[in-house]
């Protein structure tokens, strides 16, 4: 319902399909969408801000011969703790060979062999060579620029950039629209974009803490979004800390590509002892929560952390692994010659906005996909390059969905009073309380969580709330308290979820997670003392 203080703006035909964020599930999904007429709304230019470009194994499909969906699908559900929806994850397998032939249409140039075929590499917790990639690290980058470049070509994606997406309006049970901010996010003017479809893909929550690999704008705003509409979520206690970042003392941090793992690097401590292999029969190769635990030991104990490629790549590391053969030249590491020291940074979001196998999420009108989307087929631990995966596979089923829709567009520039107000501009990541949030949470939520620690976690959160006036820091604070109370109420550890005084996996939460913000409220209410809860 429009009400007094909405103002026409413009009209630009048929195009309220609405899709949120320009990484790859956004970008995917409007293609597959066309010739249907779509808006995307991108925060940073196209290309940018988005964890999909930074993306260096690949995408996990089962594309040899030596190669089955079963094998494929059994891997998938190792290393998801035993919390994986196993009809998700045997749709997506299934259906992801048919994405990667969709990719390459687009123009993906993946690496070939002599004979055209596809070249195939191995990572952590594969049983099988699956991993499609572009000249070794760098298969986000190429993928991004031919979808990019197949969007620009395609007359009915209209792209706004520098569109700050604030809110998700609902009407009843169904999503009317987004209000967004232009001029990345610095305007003072808010504008609606009044919407029958709308496809959230905005991305994870990694930039909440201190060390992440994510860009700045992955702070966890859609899922926050989502959840203030009233959207359920599912599973936001698992976190995945990508176990080989660069600690280089950059933010966000570089990230050292597990197939670098996968042709065989090793991790050492300063001693020179490979410490992996009293953890893990896999050593190097073992699931990422497990590597990423024993890097973080090394890291507390004082001996550091460190990946030795020297005799696994050499020489060979400019051509091969070109992107993290940048990053540590510009840190002053020859990784030919030099130890890359690593430490264990915020990754992938295993939780999200609950989806059913289309995509749809409990709110009609709103589909989400990507990383800001909990399908179930990553369980409690992502495998390695099935992130790349899940997204095509989503956003293609979404478009499926949606794509027989075509709707009347309306564009309103909107007043809600707050014009003179400029104190919630695109300026998150410099705030005092942003740069406070990410140390807490990655002291008190990240690798290695405590009750205790939780506890103080929360009641940070509750006092970094304010007076409630910060539109966009609400959004990014309501993903903080849904990953905060879903990780003091499972009281066990189980794959990217570890908590120091329950080391253990309990039988009785094997079982995925499905909450709401507001039972995220109680929680914290309760922690907090203001009132007395029958039960959490």
């Amino acid at each position: 319902m429009l009400v007094d203080n909405f103002r026409p703006q413009s009209f630009n035909g048929n195009d309220d399909i609405v899709i949120i964020g320009g990484g790859l599930a956004g970008l995917f999904c409007a293609l597959k969408l066309a010739p249907r007429p779509v808006t995307v709304l991108t925060a940073a230019p196209i290309g940018q801000g988005s964890s999909s470009a930074w993306a260096q194994g690949g995408i996990a499909a089962a594309m040899s011969q030596d190669d089955t969906f079963g094998k494929h699908l059994a891997d998938t559900l190792s290393a998801g703790a035993g919390i994986v929806d196993a009809k998700m994850a045997r749709l997506m397998v299934e259906e992801g060979p048919d994405r990667v032939l969709d990719l390459l249409q687009y123009g993906v140039p993946f690496d070939r062999d002599l004979e055209g075929k596809l070249l195939l590499s191995r990572e952590a917790a594969h049983s099988e060579r699956r991993i499609v990639r572009v000249k070794g690290d760098t298969a986000g980058k190429a993928i991004m620029e031919a979808l990019i470049a197949a969007v620009r070509a395609t007359p009915s994606i209209r792209v706004l950039e520098g569109h700050v997406v604030e809110q998700i309006l609902t009407e009843g049970r169904f999503a009317s629209g987004v209000i967004a901010r232009p001029e990345g996010g610095r305007s003072r003017k808010r504008v609606l974009f009044p919407a029958r479809a709308i496809v959230l893909t905005s991305g994870g929550i990694g930039h909440l803490y201190a060390v992440t690999t994510n860009p700045i704008e992955a702070q966890g705003a859609g899922l926050g979004m989502a959840a203030r509409a009233g959207a359920l979520i599912a599973d936001p206690e698992f976190v995945q800390f990508h176990p080989t970042a660069l600690a280089v003392g950059r933010d966000p941090a570089p990230l050292a590509t597990e197939a670098l793992r996968g042709e065989g690097a090793l991790l050492v401590n300063g001693d020179g002892h490979r410490f992996m292999q009293d953890l893990h029969r896999d050593a190097e190769l073992a699931p990422r929560d497990i590597v990423a635990r024993g890097v973080f030991a090394e890291v507390q104990a004082g001996r550091g952390a460190f990946l030795d490629c020297r005799k696994a790549v050499g020489r060979h590391f400019p051509e091969a692994f070109p992107t993290v053969h940048a990053a540590c030249l510009a840190a002053g590491i020859d990784p030919v010659t030099d130890l890359i020291p690593v430490c264990p940074a915020a990754h992938y979001h295993m939780g999200g906005v609950l989806t059913d196998a289309d995509g749809r999420t409990s709110i009609d009108g709103l589909w989400a996909a990507g990383e800001v989307a909990a399908t179930g087929v990553h369980g409690a631990n992502r495998l390695a390059s099935n992130s790349l995966l899940e997204a095509v596979v989503f956003a293609g089923r979404i478009a499926d969905n949606i794509k027989s829709m075509l709707p009347e567009s309306r564009l309103y520039a909107w007043d809600d009073g707050k014009a003179g107000e400029n104190d919630d501009l695109y300026t998150e990541e410099d705030s005092p309380p942003m740069k406070e949030l990410r140390a807490l949470m990655y002291a008190h939520a990240g690798v290695i969580r405590t009750g205790e620690g939780l506890e103080t976690l929360i009641r940070a959160i509750r006092r970094l709330e304010g007076d409630g006036s910060r539109v966009r820091f609400g959004n990014i604070l309501a993903a903080a308290k849904l990953v905060a109370t879903a990780a003091l109420r499972r009281a066990e550890s189980r794959g990217g979820h570890f908590r120091a005084d329950h080391p253990a996996a309990n039988e009785a939460y094997r079982h995925r997670t499905f909450t709401s913000l507001a039972e995220a409220e109680q929680v914290m209410d309760q922690v907090a003392g203001e009132r007395t809860l029958l039960a959490v």
